[in-house]
């Protein structure tokens, strides 16, 4: 884990339990020209965090977090890479706007802050070509654990993080890997990242509140947060890991994406396509509507969205919705973009491995049309089964996995 409150998987865990938030005014560049001026930062030192000095220079800041997750991952699972098959072990990995810190930086340095149309190609660095193609991010994880086997990134925007395990699973299923190290990344706290959002307002305007302003399913919610980090998991078969001695997680029992061809940036209020995917993951996992314990929200903070999904749970559950608890973790780490799937899902496996829900922060006072278990304020004790976790995308895309406790029968 790379997140804000904290660099590995426990500090992480630390501030979601204790209910704390992360949100503060942004620190990376001057925002003061802004709509929205606030997010959710990493206090992440390279050099500290083991990356030597070329290392710090050379790969975008996504790039950095995804290499110091991926060794933590790696630490923590027992896994000998003497004894990997290379051609065995893949990387998948989600971002959804890749190497855009260093991209806008060098941008600014080829066309002299701008002003020039034509821009000077000899005052860029020498490695440039790595921040246009992402896929430059997953052969760095790649090189990091010596893995040779299928290699890929995920774009598929808010929902990369989830898709990209999902896919990762998939090549595990068909056999085309024993050993996927799998996650999603992003740093997206630049100035042009920032003016996109607010130029559709999706941003909350917030500013003399950054810690209360990320405020899902609450009536006073006007936006979401803009956030950064990083999570990675290594997944195996469930055998081999027991084999080996491994200590699992969580199992991911089914997932599934679907796309609402319907706009850019909006949502269908009924949550069809938010509900189909949920329906499709249950059945994968051959786990029914009411055993469901806890569901991670996608929980962005805007309107529509905890509109959307409030409906989406409601159509998928049934009756069993309303006695779900429900929480969004955005409230305290903001909103990763391309990362904060897996972010989630590393905050769904520790939930199962701690028996307790993370809170929804700053929740004082509910929509009235969001009328769900939210976990208001406080985490609580629970003892989970069955998770589900889901995420929502910009161009409509709706992602949603299952996962089971480590001693639930494997589907």
């Amino acid at each position: 884990m790379v997140a804000p409150g904290g660099i590995g998987s426990k500090p992480f865990w630390d501030l979601l339990v204790s209910g704390r938030t992360a949100t503060r005014t942004i620190t990376h560049f001057d925002a003061s020209p802004y709509r929205s001026t606030i997010a959710a930062e990493c206090d992440f030192d390279a050099t500290a965090e083991g990356l030597t000095s070329e290392e710090a220079g050379r790969l975008d800041r996504a790039t950095q977090f995804a290499v110091v997750a991926t060794r933590e991952a790696v630490g923590d699972s027992g896994l000998d890479a003497a004894e990997l098959d290379p051609y065995r072990t893949g990387v998948t990995i989600g971002s959804a706007v890749g190497c855009t810190t260093s991209l806008e930086r060098e941008y600014a340095v080829a066309s002299h802050g701008g002003r020039d149309w034509l821009v000077d190609p000899d005052l860029a660095v020498p490695h440039l070509y790595d921040y246009y193609v992402p896929s430059s991010m997953a052969a760095e994880v790649a090189w990091t654990v010596g893995a040779q086997g299928p290699c890929s990134v995920v774009s598929t925007g808010c929902t990369s993080g989830l898709d990209a395990v999902g896919h990762a699973v998939r090549l595990i299923e068909e056999g085309s890997a024993d050993v996927m190290v799998a996650g999603g990344t992003d740093a997206p706290i630049s100035p042009i990242t920032v003016a996109c959002f607010d130029a559709i307002r999706a941003t909350t305007p917030r500013n003399d509140e950054p810690a209360t302003a990320s405020r899902p399913f609450d009536r006073s919610r006007n936006g979401f947060v803009l956030g950064e980090g990083c999570a990675v998991f290594v997944l195996e078969e469930r055998e081999r890991a027991r084999a080996r001695g491994a200590h699992v997680y969580a199992g991911v029992g089914g997932f599934a994406s679907r796309c609402n061809a319907f706009h850019m940036t909006g949502l269908r209020p009924d949550g069809k396509e938010m509900a189909a995917a949920i329906e499709t993951a249950l059945g994968e996992a051959g786990v029914a509507a009411d055993e469901v314990s806890y569901i991670n929200a996608h929980g962005s903070g805007t309107k529509q969205n905890d509109r959307h999904e409030t409906a989406a749970f409601k159509k998928a559950l049934g009756a069993h919705a309303h006695r779900t608890p429900v929480s969004s973790i955005k409230s305290m780490i903001g909103h990763s973009l391309g990362a904060i799937g897996s972010v989630e899902l590393a905050a769904c496996a520790l939930a199962i491995e701690n028996g307790a829900i993370p809170p929804t922060a700053n929740l004082h006072e509910p929509d009235p049309e969001c009328d769900l278990d939210y976990v208001p304020l406080v985490a609580r004790e629970a003892q989970l089964d069955v998770v589900l976790s889901v995420g929502s995308g910009f161009g409509g895309f709706q992602s949603a996995m299952v996962l089971t406790g480590p001693g639930r029968a494997e589907r």
